[in-house]
């Protein structure tokens, strides 16, 4: 007998732990902050974002996963055993665990293991590691038991991941590099090429939360944004429109459209007309630019609705994976 059931979504921006039974009980920044110094870590989650930008030289605040995967193995570590401990208990530690995990669709087999061997390290007596489309269509509700082609499009923060579904597997997939990370970089060098500021990483995630735009709104809406003038290097404030936050994200948007288009290529044609019927569910916190839904159908030509808490899908599928293949055998 298992005495927790956990399912991890460890994305490149945001880790988020599902415990059976209790649903998602953790929603944290995959960010670490460290002591250079003394290589002791400062900070891990919350505490640690809010750093980001606003530490001394010998203090850094850093994403231990890039893309979806692990770059620095022994951080990540160290953060999933924190979130774990936090999500459960430490007192709770000594009873058995078994952990399904989630990764990107294109990931490598050594990848894999690495995410694998992290999980070990928390204490789970098993694992189980599943690919991010199939973990959100489980958590936004799809029945992906049935011989019936299901399309999810998962916006996370480092990867996009673009799969069509049937009888509990993937038939069709691409993982492409460009993602909600991607979104804040695209604003960030827009106002540094058009509007000669420069503006941090906290700035540009809030730009394009509240005024972010994929495609044209009705009334056009703005925001005041402080930054530091590109050539006198003097804090600067200016306005900010919802269609200049467009023509940024043009570029990114395209990409994440021109790969679902890619993937209805390969896909088999019974599959295509299914989703035809069914339409593409997006899910992931990147999901959630204005405006996505309306791009996506209007280029492919297929109704496009965002799964509901679309920032929770992959935990929850995660967490609720072993059950629904156990149900299949």
């Amino acid at each position: 007998m298992f005495g927790y059931d956990i399912g991890i979504d460890l994305g490149t921006a945001t880790v988020l732990v599902y415990i059976k039974g209790k649903g998602v009980v953790l929603t944290e920044p995959s960010v670490v902050a460290f002591d250079r110094d003394t290589n002791k870590i400062r900070a891990i989650g919350e505490d640690a974002r809010l750093m980001i930008g606003r530490t001394p030289g010998n203090i850094v605040a850093v994403r231990p996963l890039r893309h979806g995967v692990i770059s620095d193995y022994t951080v990540t570590e160290k953060m999933l055993k924190h979130f774990v401990g936090k999500a459960i208990g430490k007192h709770t530690f000594g009873r058995q665990l078994r952990v399904s995990i989630c990764v990107p669709s294109g990931v490598t087999e050594v990848e894999k293991r690495a995410v694998e061997d992290a999980a070990y390290t928390i204490g789970a007596k098993t694992v189980a590691i599943i690919e991010e489309p199939i973990a959100a269509a489980i958590g936004a509700g799809i029945d992906i038991t049935k011989p019936c082609g299901n399309m999810v499009v998962d916006i996370g923060g480092g990867t996009t991941d673009i799969a069509v579904i049937s009888l509990g597997g993937t038939v069709v997939s691409a993982s492409i590099k460009v993602a909600g990370d991607d979104f804040d970089e695209a604003i960030s060098r827009y106002l540094r090429k058009n509007k000669n500021i420069v503006i941090g990483e906290r700035t540009a995630e809030d730009i394009k939360l509240k005024i972010g735009s994929a495609y044209r709104r009705p009334e056009s809406i703005s925001l005041n944004v402080k930054g530091r003038g590109a050539a006198s290097g003097l804090p600067k404030t200016i306005a900010v429109t919802s269609e200049e936050t467009e023509e940024a994200l043009r570029e990114p948007t395209s990409q994440i459209v021109d790969a679902i288009q890619r993937v209805f290529e390969k896909t088999p044609p019974e599959l295509a007309a299914d989703i035809a019927n069914s339409g593409i569910v997006l899910t992931g916190g990147g999901c959630q630019l204005w405006g996505l839904e309306e791009l996506i159908e209007e280029k492919t030509g297929i109704r496009t609705l965002t799964a509901d808490n679309p920032r929770v899908c992959v935990a929850i599928g995660t967490g609720q994976y072993v059950e629904v293949i156990e149900r299949m055998r």
